[in-house]
């Protein structure tokens, strides 16, 4: 290590424990003077020169004209600069995660933005502050006046787990484009990742009987009506007995004869993968198509059993221990 790098470690660890005590993390964010920062862009730095050669040029030449289009010109920046600042000070933005997503999909983001002041709020974008993706992807928006709108924005998410989300960055530069004013914002909500889905995962394992017997393969219908039960929240539409429920107003489902005397258990050895994420997506992927098959299936992990059930809620369980599995 050299001489040079430690203290700039040191005062960059500093700086950056400064920074975070300044924008602490919140789900909510109110834009004022104090956290709203400004600095010319390109652009303006081209149009300041630009300026400079002018009026260089008029004094060199005593050309009157040239000054009136100077100061003119720089009269028009100047006014743009408050105009700038003041397009993002005054916003109130709330953040409101999306659902669960699966590792290498976008984690979904619903950011609103309001205001009460009677001037519309046009040009201001947002994006992830520090992306990994060589070019930044920006969501734009105009905010009525006296109103609120709504962006929606994507996180890459590599990985299974609890993704922290990143720091935004909230940015304009309008009227002129010569300034840009910017905020940066710490999200504190997190968003679960579900792991990737396997696409080449084998079919399902074999049912297990209930008592004793042979392992008997899971019919992928079960369609055969053996009986009736109380509707259960999450079953399939297919399996309601609407004729009954017309006659008698009281939800009804089918159970059939495969669904009572044999149930589904997707297990961590029956999975057979030699690297621990590819099982859990191998398992991930079984859960889809038991549930989208309407079969009854539990789950078996290493220190942990989720016992055989159906329905969306049972899926959303089972995905999330696979997700949370350590």
């Amino acid at each position: 290590m050299s001489a040079l790098s430690l203290p700039r470690r040191i005062w960059r660890e500093r700086w950056q424990r400064w920074w975070a005590l300044r924008h602490p993390r919140s789900d909510t964010l109110q834009l004022t003077h104090r956290n709203v920062y400004i600095l010319p862009t390109r652009p303006g730095a081209l149009f300041a020169l630009t300026l400079l050669v002018l009026l260089l040029a008029s004094i060199n030449y005593q050309l009157n004209l040239g000054y009136l289009l100077t100061f003119l010109l720089a009269g028009a920046a100047a006014v743009s600069m408050p105009l700038t600042h003041g397009t993002l000070r005054g916003l109130h933005l709330s953040l409101r995660p999306g659902p669960p997503c699966f590792a290498g999909e976008d984690a979904h983001l619903e950011i609103t933005l309001q205001h009460s002041q009677p001037r519309a709020r046009h040009g201001i974008g947002l994006r992830v502050a520090r992306p990994k993706r060589h070019r930044p992807h920006w969501a734009w928006t105009d905010v009525p006046p006296a109103g609120m709108a709504r962006v929606h924005l994507g996180v890459p998410a590599p990985r299974r787990g609890w993704l922290d989300l990143p720091p935004l960055r909230i940015e304009t530069r309008f009227p002129l484009g010569i300034f840009k004013a910017w905020a940066p914002w710490h999200p504190a909500a997190r968003v679960l990742v579900y792991p990737r889905p396997d696409p080449s995962a084998t079919a399902l394992p074999p049912a297990e009987a209930e008592g004793e017997g042979p392992s008997l393969r899971a019919d992928p219908r079960g369609l055969e009506p053996d009986g009736v039960r109380a509707y259960r929240r999450g079953d399939s539409p297919r399996r309601v007995v609407w004729k009954k429920v017309a006659k008698t107003d009281q939800l009804v489902s089918r159970e059939s004869t495969s669904h009572a005397q044999h149930e589904l258990w997707l297990d961590w050895q029956a999975a057979g993968a030699a690297d621990t994420e590819q099982r859990l997506s191998r398992l991930c992927a079984w859960v889809l198509a038991a549930e989208q098959r309407g079969l009854r299936y539990g789950l078996r992990l290493p220190g942990l059993e989720l016992p055989p059930d159906r329905g969306l809620a049972h899926q959303r369980a089972c995905l999330q221990a696979l997700a949370l599995w350590s």
